[in-house]
């Protein structure tokens, strides 16, 4: 599944300033409705079910980009000690973080993360986890007792999940169950799959009757698949599918911490041929009577290894490795270097 003919150039390319230019018009707050579904997809019993499983994500996918699972066979247990971690980490004076700073998609960033469709940085801290690119970035065992080995599991799990999944967008597709899978080789130093943790920061007094600062703005994902854990009572994420964007119209998605929330990204939506729709979703701000305390979530990024090739069927769009897509869409979207 690799290639040394396809472009190695971070170079923006057409189809991502096309997409960059759809990100810019974003920014607006729009207005809310709830009439969309969010549908829920249950992964109980999978093997024997996998049919059945499939198109129900696929028309989950098709209409909204966005589904829910429940029974995916990761304890509460096991969520919830993930986000005691992640706490943790960000309770960490910030000159201990400091010490292991984002390069190549690991590690930690503050108010970093500058949104085409807002001008403005995201109101959050984030550590990012990317298994082959960890060296000397994990915080030691004195600052954080088991911080590495909690997150590796919840990763490890997250990712079980994430390939189940695709391996049913695999089957409707017309690829081997295990597609996939292969182009997300966790044994292998080309894996790019990122576990991320986000720590958006509590809205000021002073800013609470304010709705200047997105906490994230409004974006769509550049990989396959994002697995997105959320806490109760620390809302604020949103959704609107493309066929709504010029109405900028968005839908709540309640937090449920025994759900998983996904969305398809960029990456599968090349590989689709733009069957499956990546599309835009942010985080507000509170409003005044909602709460304004700090919010967690723990995203899970299933982003296939840099030596992938993403071929998109009918052959709508030039191959390109995974690994260079991610790189234009950076570059394109932030204008720095991967």
């Amino acid at each position: 599944m690799t290639s040394s003919s396809v472009l190695s150039s971070p170079v923006p390319a057409a189809d991502d300033l096309v997409e960059l230019r759809k990100e810019a018009r974003m920014g607006a707050l729009g207005t809310e409705t709830q009439a969309r579904e969010i549908r829920r997809i249950d992964l109980s019993d999978f093997d024997a079910r996998r049919d059945e499983i499939a198109d129900q994500l696929w028309d989950a996918a098709v209409d909204i980009g966005f589904f829910q699972l429940v029974n995916h066979g990761i304890e509460l247990q096991t969520v919830r000690e993930a986000f005691a971690m992640t706490e943790r980490f960000f309770a960490l004076p910030e000159a201990v973080k400091a010490q292991y700073p984002l390069k190549a998609n690991a590690g930690w960033e503050s108010r970093a993360q500058v949104r085409p469709s807002t001008g403005t940085a995201d109101q959050k801290e984030s550590y990012q986890i990317t298994r082959p690119r960890m060296a000397g970035l994990y915080p030691s065992e004195e600052e954080l007792p088991g911080f590495r080995q909690t997150m590796l599991e919840f990763e490890m799990q997250s990712w079980a999940v994430g390939m189940r999944v695709l391996s049913c967008f695999a089957r409707k597709l017309g690829f081997d169950d295990a597609f996939f899978t292969r182009a997300h080789d966790m044994a292998s130093e080309t894996y790019q799959s990122t576990l991320r943790l986000l720590h958006y920061y509590a809205i000021p007094p002073e800013a609470q009757g304010s709705l200047d600062l997105w906490r994230a703005g409004a974006h769509t994902d550049f990989d396959c698949l994002t697995l997105l854990y959320q806490r109760p009572g620390q809302g604020g994420l949103q959704v609107c599918p493309g066929k709504e964007m010029d109405a900028q119209a968005w839908t709540s998605i309640p937090p449920d911490e025994e759900a998983i929330t996904c969305n398809i990204g960029d990456m599968l939506m090349r590989w689709s041929d733009d069957q499956l729709p990546s599309n835009f979703h942010r985080v507000k701000n509170p409003v005044p009577g909602e709460y304004m305390g700090p919010r967690y979530s723990l995203a899970f990024f299933c982003q296939a290894n840099t030596d992938a090739l993403i071929e998109s069927p009918s052959g709508k769009y030039p191959p390109i490795t995974a690994g260079d897509y991610l790189k234009q869409r950076i570059a394109a979207n932030f204008g720095k270097k991967y």
